[in-house]
């Protein structure tokens, strides 16, 4: 029931404000009156917001309140995250404090001639203070700086026994556009424009085009046309592309909107690949590009794929790339029973829009749950590459994980 849900989230928001709330109190003890009460003022009536405003996500309709509600969201998360972390250091304050007390009360005589200092420390409720900024002010950049700032990743990959006709051929691959969080055309015609200047040969997509629904793709439709490649665009269906996550009436409705979705991807010109190839003859020589529906080996995902299917009738074939939308494919099946698929290319962690990428230092939490979750990784003579996404979900920003456009040349090992 919806009134549950509002009841807990209220309780556990609450909670966590009071608790941070102790290391604000305790460093305006010597501010003036006046002045502390602006600023305790502020910070409640900004508590009262982020509660309220969580309230509204289980009430307001997500078609009329759609950049409310994503901005809104982040925002609320970003404070709370905060706070929580804030929180960190008293707590283990609070935990020493209780020891203390815990040993003094058992064993007065010891601690007869020490003085115990039960007082919150000034130092400790500054590093609570520091601690819940340094979230807010980077996960803040993110979303501002960070949602759309695309970065071209380039990789030469060798293949054992390329054909001389597709030797330096290029593949851009594109990832979880997750259409729905656009909120401005402006961001994706700049990202299209940047596909277009790669001059690809091949262009791939590897699934999650929206968040849910079809028709959060039908207003960038003429947009999404203009991503052009001599030999084809190719996609396959993510996790989200299945209506999955949304509670529609009726299965009936759910499959409605799935189909629909297949239809704009023909409108737009993209060549859907559900559990079938796609033969490309070039030179007089054949590469076959394969798309499998979602296959995931974490049971919360759908499994929908099915690579011996899109296998059939390509044996003679050499070069074979595989379009799968979850990294787990890869080594759950691909490298283990298809030895002839050169490359995979997936897409689905999005880095976790969260992480830090400098020279010896690449890191994530998705790195926990996805052995391979973002750039280039090899077995023998076969590839994965991993799009870090194009879009955002959920968190309206990124924060050390740009979003990816993927340029990919082919050359002989």
């Amino acid at each position: 029931m919806i009134w549950i849900r509002v009841l807990v989230y209220t309780v556990v928001f609450l909670l966590i404000d009071l608790y941070f709330f102790q290391s604000l109190r305790n460093l305006l003890i010597n501010t003036n009156q006046n002045n502390r009460n602006l600023i305790v003022s502020i910070y409640w009536l900004i508590a009262i917001l982020e509660i309220g405003v969580g309230i509204s996500f289980f009430y307001l309709p997500t078609d009329q309140f759609k950049e409310f509600k994503l901005y809104s969201l982040s925002v609320v998360f970003v404070l709370m995250l905060g706070k929580l972390i804030g929180c960190v250091p008293i707590f283990i304050e609070d935990i020493t404090r209780l020891l203390k007390w815990f040993f003094q009360f058992f064993s007065p005589a010891y601690f007869s001639n020490q003085s115990v200092t039960m007082s919150r420390s000034e130092f400790i409720s500054k590093l609570a203070i520091l601690s819940a900024a340094l979230p807010i002010v980077t996960l803040g950049y993110g979303m501002v700086k960070g949602a759309f700032n695309y970065q071209l990743r380039k990789h030469k990959i060798p293949i054992k026994g390329l054909g001389a006709s597709f030797e330096g051929l290029k593949i851009v691959q594109i990832s979880d556009i997750h259409i729905g969080s656009f909120l401005s055309k402006t961001p994706l015609k700049r990202a299209v424009d940047l596909i277009n200047k790669q001059e690809a040969d091949i262009v791939l997509f590897t699934g999650d085009l929206v968040n849910n629904l079809a028709s959060e793709a039908e207003e960038f439709i003429p947009i999404l046309k203009e991503i052009r490649a001599p030999m084809g665009v190719f996609s396959v269906l993510g996790n989200h592309d299945y209506g999955h996550y949304f509670k529609w009436p009726n299965e009936i409705k759910r499959i409605e909107n799935l189909n629909r979705l297949k239809e704009i991807q023909k409108e737009i010109g993209w060549k859907l690949l559900e559990n079938e190839n796609w033969i490309l003859e070039k030179g007089g020589e054949n590469m076959a590009i394969l798309g499998v529906e979602n296959w995931s080996s974490i049971m919360r995902f759908p499994k929908y794929g099915n690579l011996e299917k899109a296998s059939k009738g390509i044996d003679e074939i050499s070069l074979k790339i595989l379009m799968s939308h979850d990294p787990s494919h890869w080594d759950a099946e691909v490298n283990q029973k298809y030895k002839d698929i050169s490359i995979t290319f997936s897409g689905h962690t999005h880095g976790m829009q969260f992480g830090i990428e400098i020279p010896g230092i690449k890191w994530s939490p998705v790195q926990y749950v996805y052995k391979q979750w973002a750039g280039l990784y090899r077995k023998g003579d076969q590839f994965l590459h991993v799009n870090r996404g194009l879009g955002i979900l959920g968190f309206m920003g990124r924060v050390g994980m740009r979003p990816e456009i993927t340029v990919v040349e082919l050359v002989k090992a």
